[in-house]
């Protein structure tokens, strides 16, 4: 018992008397490769810490969001005032919607109800991520605790599925409306129309749960650098231990159901929309439905592709560099869009917006 650390230690000076003979490790017996060395004496004193932290631990009980910590601080400064005045015209744009839609009484068919609700998921979607971000690309600690990127990563999960089933009955809803005038106030009656929006909230609680756990079924014994401005779920499994597969391969099922499935519902809706406007709309009005069904379709796009992107890709084809834009697309370029494209452009919304401002004005 008492001989073994002078058997360790003449092991040391043994290696010491050998240039060309590589280090052993004590503990293990084992040879420490050149490129281990190499890696470990160049990585700064913070880092180099938490990776000593991790090969001692067996559980991470924390994550460390890179985001942008890469940029130089001019780049982090142009950035934050670019994401905080995209992040606080969302935020006015749909806060502005919400109140006109739920206070103006005569907004009260079913395309209004339904922008309503699209606003105020767009508000909870960006209020999970962006600020976060803002933060980080004021501050140096981007720490954040387990709890914090599991609570971060189910509402962005709820909210966000929630949003892709919502546009589907949109879409749905303006297909009614347009190849079924007669017959639209029975078939979009307000019962069905609160049906429509619970069944978009209950599979985005649902269905939350669901990729809460297949992210965090695993232990977290690798690294805990999350290369994204926030907790998103193939990256954060991506650094966890255990069979990795199954949970990769769940969540690409589930966004066959979640994103395939309401895209594919959406094309066919506008697909007929057109088709039933080209028989018998003059030019002009040809034009107008042209111009709107395809600004709906550029966000729908836009919303889909880049979270297929994120959650249906293989890994392989994944990296900082792809991962970011394509978040910064389905977590704040599209909820700053959906006002200007669904409502903007609409003149009772335009109509209502001004009235709204008589009535501030007069109050």
């Amino acid at each position: 018992m008492s001989s073994l650390p002078y058997k360790q230690a003449a092991g040391l000076q043994q290696n010491s008397l050998h240039p060309h003979s590589m280090p052993v490790d004590p503990s293990s017996g084992s040879e420490i490769s050149t490129a281990n060395v190499i890696t470990f004496m160049y990585q700064s004193p913070w880092r180099r810490s938490k990776t000593v932290d991790l090969r001692n631990s067996s559980t991470v009980t924390e994550f460390i969001l890179v985001g942008f910590e890469q940029s130089s601080s001019s780049t982090r400064a142009l950035l934050f005032a670019l994401f905080l005045a995209l992040y606080s015209l969302a935020m006015a744009m749909n806060g502005l919607i919400i109140f006109i839609t739920w206070t103006d009484p005569r907004l009260n068919s079913p395309m209004y109800f339904f922008l309503g609700h699209l606003s105020f998921l767009d508000v909870c979607f960006i209020t999970t991520t962006i600020p976060q971000m803002l933060i980080h690309l004021v501050v140096k600690n981007h720490i954040v605790s387990f709890v914090s990127c599991s609570t971060q990563m189910y509402l962005v999960f709820c909210a966000g599925v929630a949003e892709c089933i919502l546009l589907a009955f949109m879409a749905y809803d303006r297909y009614v409306a347009i190849c079924h005038p007669l017959s639209y106030a029975q078939i979009m009656s307000r019962q069905v129309c609160v049906k429509l929006v619970s069944t978009a909230w209950f599979f985005g609680l649902i269905n939350g749960i669901f990729l809460e756990y297949l992210s965090f079924r695993n232990p977290f014994c690798r690294d805990n650098h999350i290369e994204n401005f926030f907790c998103e779920a193939p990256i954060v499994i991506a650094l966890s231990c255990g069979d990795l597969q199954f949970s990769l391969k769940m969540i690409f099922a589930d966004a066959i159901v979640v994103l395939l499935s309401p895209m594919v519902l959406i094309v066919i809706s506008y697909a007929r929309i057109l088709a039933s406007i080209l028989g018998r709309a003059s030019s002009s009005g040809r034009g107008k439905t042209f111009s709107t069904c395809a600004s709906h379709l550029t966000v729908v796009i836009l919303l889909y592709t880049s979270a297929m992107f994120s959650y249906m890709n293989p890994r392989s084809t994944h990296g900082p560099d792809k991962d970011k834009p394509f978040s910064l697309l389905y977590t704040i370029i599209t909820p700053m869009c959906n006002p200007i494209i669904y409502s903007f452009r609409n003149k009772e919304m335009k109509g209502a917006m001004m009235r709204a401002l008589r009535r501030t004005s007069l109050a």
